[in-house]
């Protein structure tokens, strides 16, 4: 997740104003951030978008639900707790698990969705506001940031149960990513702008640590180097073998998102009011020249390959379509913009990297992007208030 549940209120009230509320708040998934999430060995598989409650009950639907999409066709949807946010998959595709994070019963839970059959089982119990979700590279838990009481969750995903909860040292937790290793968690604490790291093997937080202003996205590189925290204008590069901040790296105002590619050379970061992305080398920490996407960038993909990076393009008001420019990594020139839905906001790529999945808030659907021609190949309506992305293979 990049959001916080300021910010998710905003947004879901329909107001124009989220926009600005996503610089300062930051989400899918995380995917990780938890908000985007792709897992799975290469394929197509079956993508699962999660559906946010519509502004004015009952005027508007409480919805609670999670649609799968096979093939291009929307199945029937699942329902889940109270305002499904964040959605992340177990590295072996069987099971979905989402943060439920609205007040009413069940919220405050994890519900758990078997892939096999799209049936949801008995909710988790966790603290409250769970407003992310991790799952370590064996599978074998799953961590949930829960911003009201500081803490994160751990979920034994054999058995689907709740761990003791442990206490993160800063406020409102509200976006996790895990090394590759799966030795550490980091969690990035919003209102205290610190990143505490939980050791794997014993669930133990270690000293947290300050990084810039509002953090609003995390990414770590696939060599499990260095974790990178974006806040309102600077990067944070973190050495995950000292938990030691480096220098911060100066970028565009209003920076909130990131992705690194797969070779962990290029971290790129996306500025939405600058409507830039810009390329930072990892081995040197330095930023190059800022790429214009034509738009409001506030998510980012990179395709499996590492060649293109997919920056979605906010619609500026909710009647505007939004945006996708695909960026080449080996010159970081900008594609022809691709037409999407009403206010995009969530993206994942197929393991195999044919397809990229965008969500379209306000129009109720889903646009795949075809990435050899980068053209929209179908639209497909999956019901109102579409939020969060992830894909099972």
């Amino acid at each position: 997740m990049r959001r916080s549940g300021l910010a998710r209120a905003l947004w879901a009230a329909g107001a124009t104003a989220a926009l600005s509320a996503l610089g300062v708040a930051g989400a899918g998934a995380a995917v990780a951030t938890p908000h985007v999430r792709a897992a799975g060995p290469a394929g197509q598989g079956t993508v699962y978008v999660t559906h946010v409650n519509g502004p004015s009950a009952p005027t508007h639907p409480v919805l609670d639900t999670v649609t799968p999409v096979r093939a291009g066709t929307a199945l029937p949807a699942i329902t889940v707790g109270d305002w499904p946010t964040a959605i992340a998959v177990t590295p072996n595709g069987t099971t979905a698990y989402v943060t439920d994070t609205g007040a009413a019963t069940p919220g405050d839970t994890v519900t758990p969705i078997r892939t096999a059959t799209n049936k949801a089982g008995r909710a988790i119990k966790v603290g409250r506001l769970p407003s992310a979700i991790a799952i370590t590279p064996n599978g074998k838990t799953a961590y949930v940031a829960n911003e009201i009481p500081g803490t994160v969750t751990p979920i034994n995903t054999v058995t689907n149960k709740p761990g003791k909860a442990i206490k993160v040292g800063g406020r409102s937790p509200y976006l996790l990513a895990i090394t590759p290793n799966g030795k550490t968690v980091y969690v990035v604490n919003g209102n205290s702008s610190t990143v505490t790291p939980i050791a794997t093997s014993t669930n133990k937080a270690g000293r947290a640590i300050k990084v810039g202003a509002g953090p609003s996205a995390i990414a770590i590189t696939p060599n499990g180097k260095t974790v990178y925290v974006v806040s309102n204008d600077t990067v944070t590069p973190i050495r995950t073998a000292t938990n030691k901040a480096g220098k911060a790296i100066t970028v565009p105002d209003h920076s909130i998102a990131i992705a690194i590619t797969p070779n962990s050379r290029t971290a790129y970061v996306a500025s939405q009011t600058e409507g830039t992305v810009t390329p930072i080398a990892t081995a040197t920490n330095t930023a190059g020249p800022a790429i214009s996407t034509g738009g409001s960038p506030l998510a980012l993909a990179v395709t499996p390959n590492g060649k293109t990076v997919y920056a979605v393009n906010a619609g500026a008001l909710s009647f505007y379509d939004s945006t996708v420019t695909p960026i080449q990594t080996a010159t970081n020139k900008a594609g022809a913009l691709i037409t999407v839905g009403y206010e995009a906001q969530a993206i994942a790529i197929t393991p195999d990297g044919q397809a990229a999945y965008v969500v379209n808030y306000f129009d109720d659907t889903v646009s795949k992007i075809d990435t050899a021609t980068n053209t929209v190949s179908k639209t497909i309506n999956v019901g109102p208030y579409p939020w969060a992305i992830a894909i099972a293979p």
